[in-house]
């Protein structure tokens, strides 16, 4: 993940929420977020493009947000 936020930075906003930590519960929730890892893709209005369960591939992922950026 930090290889394709180091590509993708500047375009691509990556936050990473902690399931153990209080302060994020009410994004998660918001979210949906029920394991660990998943990841969530989300356009600029905060609406979800695409999510994933579990461990996803690099090439996966780069696909989504080369397809997200464009």
């Amino acid at each position: 993940m930090h290889g394709l936020e180091q590509q993708y930075g500047s375009q691509v906003n990556f936050v990473y929420l902690d399931i153990d930590d209080p302060a994020t519960e009410s994004f998660r929730r918001q979210l949906g977020f029920r394991v660990q890892p998943q990841l969530f893709l989300l356009d600029k209005d905060g609406a979800v493009i695409q999510q994933w369960l579990g461990l996803v591939s690099r090439e996966e992922l780069e696909a989504a947000l080369q397809q997200a950026v464009s």
